[in-house]
């Protein structure tokens, strides 16, 4: 695998690419899907929601989203720095912004770490032992992106960190943690590394040439599918158990039976055959699922 890299060619820096902070901020942000955010802010936000059963204060969502922001931001860009040598050896992700030169490590090393102190301030703000949590936090954050290089874990380490969402989002409104919120940080993370099983089909070929541990290298892509499937089944499962354990009513029921059925759909849209529609499933439809879950589970919370 390092002799690969080590022949790793770099793509021509593309024209028209403007250098100016103006330029630099706006291929940082196309660079770690900023949109995508949307995955994960519901979550944390329907956490901090179940820690004062009711809506926090327009100071604590604020330092909640400057935390979300640092947070996402840091990771992505440290998984583009990690990932740049093999990003420039694989045709789908070559034009990257960092293996394509348009924005230079130096430059991306510095946003990683302007995003690290984002989150750590957040956490100030929020709270005495969200602040003492904080160092772990970013680490695990980061330390996802070397996961793939020695574990087909790496799925289930991507999910965990995305799951310390809702939980860090109590723990930063009621310094402490329950059983309900760590269920809710389970849950996503078997729905976000279902999904990136899902998402890893596509690189199989690559990764097998290059050494890159994954579900989908190892044992093939309808083996990752029903993997997929198995993560999405205990994500509702563990939901349904929150239900109850908080007593949420009906919205919140209907909700999870829609994200269910959201589910269900994004795996018969992407088969072992045909991974067409792979993108669909992936962005399209679990966008779809994190918005249905802050709508109805944030409307029951707020009517209890």
């Amino acid at each position: 695998m390092s002799e690969t890299l080590q022949n790793a060619s770099m793509p021509p820096v593309p024209s028209g690419v403007s250098p100016g902070p103006i330029g630099k901020l706006r291929t940082t942000l196309e660079m770690i899907k900023f949109e995508h955010s949307v995955f994960a802010l519901p979550f944390a936000l329907v956490g901090a929601m179940l820690a004062v059963h009711g809506w926090p204060s327009w100071r604590q969502i604020f330092w909640l989203i400057v935390a979300m922001v640092g947070a996402r931001s840091a990771a992505m860009t440290f998984n583009r720095i990690a990932d740049r040598k093999f990003d420039a050896l694989n045709p789908r992700t070559r034009m990257r912004a960092l293996p394509s030169g348009r924005l230079s490590l130096r430059f991306a090393a510095g946003f990683t770490i302007v995003s690290c102190g984002l989150l750590v301030l957040a956490a100030w703000e929020l709270s005495p032992l969200a602040f003492k949590l904080s160092p772990a936090a970013i680490a695990i954050l980061l330390f996802y992106s070397y996961t793939k290089r020695f574990t087909l874990l790496s799925h289930l380490v991507l999910g965990i960190a995305d799951g310390l969402s809702p939980v860090a989002a109590w723990i930063a409104l009621r310094n402490d943690v329950s059983l309900s919120v760590l269920l809710v940080g389970a849950a996503v993370a078997f729905w976000v590394g279902g999904f990136d099983l899902i998402y890893a089909c596509q690189d199989i070929d690559f990764d097998r040439r290059v050494g890159i541990h994954s579900v989908p290298q190892r044992f093939g892509i309808a083996a990752a599918l029903y993997g997929s499937i198995a993560c999405h089944l205990l994500m509702v499962i563990l939901l349904a158990e929150v239900v109850r354990l908080e007593n949420l009513g009906w919205i919140a029921a209907a909700g999870l039976a829609l994200m269910a059925a959201l589910l269900a759909y994004e795996h018969t849209i992407v088969k072992p055959s045909d991974l067409s529609r792979l993108n669909a499933a992936f962005f399209t439809v679990n966008g779809y699922i994190s918005l249905l879950f802050f709508l109805t589970w944030g409307a029951d919370i707020l009517m209890h």
